[in-house]
C-alpha cells in the first residue's frame, strides 16, 4: 500500500496526514507550538519550531499507519499563508518569522499605495495592501531592521521553509505566492512591475510551481531526520484555503468551500480572474492548475459565538448554547448583532469595524443573544458572497462548509436559510493536510489531475437545504443589518 503524505504548517500546529491510493486518510498526527507576541498586535514563531513538528507529526503519523518509509509515494505541503521567513546566503534564518496575524506594517500599506495607486495595484495582483501580507512586512524590515534586510538572500513562505528544509530547494506554489502582494495575478508568477516600484530585488524570490508539480525530493539528511526515504518527491502543495478548497472538493466553478471557523472564510473556484476594484476580496490563483480563486475573510465568525461563551457562559457547553437559541424564532425578537469584534476584513476592509448588540430589551434572554449571534455571522458571511456575485462569480450550486461552527444544526440551518442555497458538511476532518495530499498524489501521477483525485476521495456529509419561508424572513432582515454598520461606523467616527 502506498501513501502520500499532507503537511500543515499552521500558526498552532503541524499537522501530518497519511492518505491511501484509495483517497482515504489511513493515520493523522498534529505536533503544536506556541507564538510570540513581542509588542501589541505583532506576532512571531520561530521557523525551528515548524521543523521540530514536522519531524514528530510525521513520525507519529507513520507508526499510526504502520506505514514504512518506501511507502510514501510523495509529500504534499500546505500553510499558514503571508508570512515572512527571511535566509542568509547560507540558508540560516535571519530573524523570527513575522506572520500573517502581526499588524505592525501598516505605514509599509499606505507606501504601497502611494507608490503603485490602488488601481494599479489591485489591477496587477488582485488586491489591496493589508499588513498581514508578506511584501509590507519585508518593506517594515527593511526600514527598522537595516542590519538584516542587508544580509537577506531568500524570502519564503513558512510552508516553504519546511520545503527547503526536507529538499534543499527554493521553490513556493502559485497560490500561497498570490498572498505575498508581489504575485501577477494573470501571469501567475512574479510581478516585475510590482517589484520595482518596491525595490525589492526578484533574486530574493523562489521559483514558483502549480500546486501538484514536483519541486524537489527529500535529502538525505531530512530522510534520516524524519525517518523517510531519500529521493521522495515533494509536491508545491498551496496555501491553507487553497489547499482546504482541494480537501473539500470545491475546485469547479459553483461550487463554493466556507470555513465556519474562529474566522469565517469563503472561497470560490473561478475559470479567470475575478477582481474587486477597491480590492476588499482576495484574488489569487488556485492551487489547481489553471484556475484561480476569489476570497472574503471574515475576522470573527465561529470565533464570536467563542468571546460570547467566554464572557457571559463560560460554564455552559456550546450544545447547550444551541438548545437555548433554537428556542427563540428567526430574528432573535428584535435583537441583532455585529460581529466585528476584531475589526473588519471583507466586506469592510476597517480595522475600527466594532461590533455591538442592538435593540436589547428586557425581554431578552440568554438565547436571544446567542441566536443572534449565530444570525450575526451568517449575514457577515452572506456580504461576502454578495460581493463576489457583484464582480462576476457566476451561479453558486452548493456551499461545502468547514470548522467547528459547521457541527451546529441549528447554525447550518439559519446559514442555509440566509444564503438561500444547499449547504453541504464538508466529510474532509482533517481540511488542509487532507488537500495537500491530494496534490501530493497528482504529483506522483496517481490521479490523473485535481478534479479526478477530489472526485475519488472527497467525501461530504449532510445536505441542509434552505427553506423558502425562512429565506424570504432572513433577507428583510438582513437589510436591517447592512445599515447597521454605517449608522454605528459614524458614531466612532
Amino acid at each position: 500500500m502506498g501513501y502520500f503524505l499532507g503537511l500543515d504548517v499552521s500558526t498552532t500546529a503541524t499537522k501530518a496526514v497519511l492518505v491511501d491510493e484509495g483517497g482515504r486518510v489511513a493515520a493523522a498526527a498534529g505536533s503544536g507550538y506556541g507564538l510570540s507576541v513581542p509588542r501589541p498586535l505583532w506576532a512571531e514563531q520561530d521557523p525551528e519550531l515548524w521543523w521540530r513538528a514536522v519531524r514528530e507529526s510525521v513520525r507519529l503519523a507513520m507508526d499510526r499507519a504502520g506505514a514504512d518509509p518506501a511507502s510514501i509515494r510523495c509529500v504534499g505541503l500546505t500553510g499558514q499563508m503571508h508570512g515572512l521567513v527571511l535566509l542568509d546566503e547560507m540558508g540560516r534564518v535571519l530573524r523570527p518569522a513575522i506572520l500573517w496575524n502581526d499588524q505592525r506594517a501598516a505605514v509599509e500599506c499606505a507606501e504601497i499605495r502611494r507608490r503603485l495607486g490602488l488601481e494599479k495595484l489591485v489591477g496587477l495582483t488582485g488586491n489591496d495592501a493589508f499588513p498581514g501580507f508578506t511584501a509590507p512586512k519585508l518593506m517594515w524590515v527593511r526600514k527598522h531592521e537595516p542590519e538584516v534586510y542587508a544580509r537577506i538572500r531568500h524570502v519564503l513562505l513558512p510552508k516553504d521553509f519546511v520545503r527547503h528544509r526536507l529538499t534543499g530547494e527554493l521553490a513556493t506554489d502559485r497560490a500561497g505566492a498570490g498572498g505575498t502582494l508581489l504575485l501577477d495575478l494573470r501571469t501567475r508568477d512574479w510581478s516585475e512591475d510590482v517589484l520595482n516600484a518596491l525595490d525589492i530585488p526578484s533574486s530574493f524570490l523562489p521559483p514558483t510551481h502549480e500546486g501538484p508539480e514536483i519541486t524537489g525530493r527529500v535529502s538525505r539528511g531530512a530522510a534520516e531526520h524524519l525517518g523517510l526515504a531519500a529521493g521522495t518527491p515533494v509536491a508545491a502543495g498551496g496555501g491553507d484555503q487553497a489547499a482546504e478548497a482541494v480537501g473539500a472538493g470545491a475546485v469547479e466553478p459553483g461550487v463554493v468551500s466556507m470555513v465556519l471557523g474562529t474566522s469565517g472564510v469563503v472561497f470560490a473556484s473561478t475559470d479567470s480572474p475575478l477582481v474587486e476594484e477597491r480590492g476588499s476580496l482576495h484574488a489569487f490563483p488556485h492551487a489547481v492548475p489553471g484556475r484561480w480563486h476569489v476570497m472574503g475573510v471574515m475576522l470573527s465568525a465561529a470565533g464570536s459565538l467563542g468571546w460570547f461563551r467566554d464572557q457571559f457562559a463560560p460554564d455552559v457547553p456550546f450544545t447547550e448554547l444551541d438548545r437555548l437559541a433554537e428556542e427563540i424564532p428567526p430574528g432573535a425578537e428584535g435583537l441583532s448583532f455585529l460581529p466585528y469584534l476584531s475589526g473588519e476584513r471583507t466586506p469592510h476592509a476597517d480595522p475600527e469595524a466594532r461590533g455591538a448588540f442592538l435593540g436589547l430589551t428586557l425581554a431578552h434572554g440568554r438565547g436571544h443573544l446567542v441566536r443572534a449571534v449565530l444570525e450575526g455571522v451568517a449575514f457577515g458571511l452572506a456580504d461576502n458572497l454578495a460581493l463576489m456575485r457583484r464582480v462576476g462569480l457566476a451561479s453558486v450550486q452548493e456551499v461545502r462548509v468547514a470548522g467547528g461552527g459547521s457541527r451546529s444544526d441549528l447554525w447550518m440551518g439559519i446559514l442555509a436559510d440566509v444564503l438561500g442555497v444547499r449547504l453541504v458538511r464538508s466529510g474532509a476532518s482533517e481540511g488542509a493536510a487532507f488537500g495537500a495530499a491530494l496534490l501530493a498524489g497528482v504529483g506522483a501521477g496517481h490521479w490523473s489531475d485535481v478534479q479526478g483525485a477530489c472526485a475519488e476521495a472527497v467525501s461530504l456529509g449532510e445536505t441542509v437545504v434552505p427553506a423558502a419561508e425562512r429565506h424570504r424572513l432572513y433577507t428583510a432582515l438582513h437589510g436591517r443589518f447592512q445599515r447597521a454598520y454605517p449608522a454605528l461606523r459614524e458614531l466612532q467616527s
